[in-house]
């Protein structure tokens, strides 16, 4: 007998009032109204916050609440729409999979991303099984980007908007994962929806500021998060240029970052200089003109493949590829080693590249995103 029940909006063949979501609430505007919106189409909402971090702990720094003020307003959008809501602790989960990886990767002289770390080994992982736990039919979450049902399953894409597209962050999300995950702001195309739909639902948080920083690095302050987490990692060296010549000293390598030209220190220059690059074992920092900066070949490693046939089933991907979140995907050629290393050429070169940070494919002809990987040094 042909199942005459129409999808819902979350796309399950029952009532939503059947159809159990977890959503996970960090307790900003975003996910705020992903569990309203829900709730109110009458689904059965199950609202999540992680404890992940405290931020007196990151930085040593007394009356530091904001973590403790995300969840409180987390609660309170639940309490308000009559929705379960529960506090997971996963801080030491976050400290081992994602802060202690942040650090090593930065003293190691990259410059990681460690909101994608969240996503695929906390958020993506652990939360996701936890909503399966609840018997959750899918998990909902207020990131910016489009799930799309193709012809071989469930298809990333960018964000309608995309000036909030958040598909850097989310390249390594696995086939498997975006079967069960939901992303109920993607289709909008300016917060100014977002936060129309928070004061249509009388919520709290429909003022609430954007979050900037890394969640546990408030401040933007990298170095002293680094320090407090391994102290004595600041050992002092030599600035020097491309050719070896000594220019100055440093304070450590923690201080330095790919494409830095402020706060070197370095007096008495015609030309403007620039980290180039860090020799951790050598303790250099070593600087040099903007076009030195320039990169074609980009290596990957850890490669998440999302298209629909296989990897290496081709020698080249025309693609567009991201190389920093804040860029727009450029021309660009993936040649795959194995199914998880490849080159990408860039068409264009880039400046700044950085080991650390992400390379993200997009389908040069449509939204869809592609997969990813982490860049390497070459």
């Amino acid at each position: 007998m042909p199942n005459d029940i129409p999808l819902n909006s979350l796309g399950f063949a029952k009532a939503p009032k059947d159809t159990r979501v977890v959503v996970a609430m960090s307790g900003g505007v975003d996910s705020s109204v992903v569990a309203a919106d829900l709730a109110q189409q009458g689904y059965d909402v199950v609202g999540i916050t992680l404890q992940l971090y405290d931020h007196g702990a990151a930085l040593a720094k007394k009356g530091a609440c904001c973590a403790g003020r995300d969840i409180h307003d987390a609660r309170r959008v639940a309490e308000d729409l009559n929705f379960p809501h529960y506090v997971l602790d996963y801080e030491n989960k976050f400290r081992e999979a994602v802060i202690d990886d942040f650090a090593e990767s930065y003293l190691a002289g990259a410059t990681p991303v460690p909101c994608i770390r969240c996503n695929e080994r906390v958020k993506f992982k652990d939360l996701l099984q936890t909503a399966k736990d609840l018997d959750a039919d899918c998990m909902a979450t207020g990131h910016y980007i489009q799930r799309k049902d193709g012809p071989l399953g469930a298809e990333l894409h960018m964000a309608a908007d995309h000036q909030r597209d958040q598909s850097y962050f989310l390249f390594s999300t696995s086939p498997e994962q975006l079967g069960y995950l939901r992303f109920p702001l993607g289709h909008l195309t300016s917060k100014a929806e977002t936060r129309t739909l928070a004061i249509k639902y009388g919520l709290g948080v429909a003022d609430k500021p954007d979050s900037q920083d890394i969640c546990f690095v408030p401040d933007g302050n990298y170095a002293a998060v680094i320090k407090k987490l391994h102290p004595g990692s600041a050992q002092p060296g030599d600035i020097v240029d491309f050719q070896g010549n000594f220019l100055g000293r440093h304070d450590g390598i923690i201080h330095y970052t790919i494409g830095q030209r402020r706060g070197l220190g370095i007096g008495g220059l015609i030309d403007p200089i620039y980290v180039v690059r860090l020799d951790i074992d050598l303790k250099q920092v070593i600087v040099g003109p903007k076009e030195m900066l320039a990169t074609r070949q980009v290596p990957l490693k850890e490669v998440n493949w999302l298209g629909d046939e296989p990897l290496m089933s081709k020698a080249e991907w025309k693609i567009a590829a991201k190389v920093r979140s804040t860029r727009p995907p450029k021309d660009a050629i993936l040649r795959p080693i194995s199914d998880t290393e490849a080159v990408v050429e860039l068409m264009m070169a880039e400046e700044g590249v950085a080991p650390g940070q992400a390379c993200v494919f997009y389908d040069p002809n449509s939204s869809r995103v592609l997969g990813g990987g982490w860049i390497t040094r070459g």
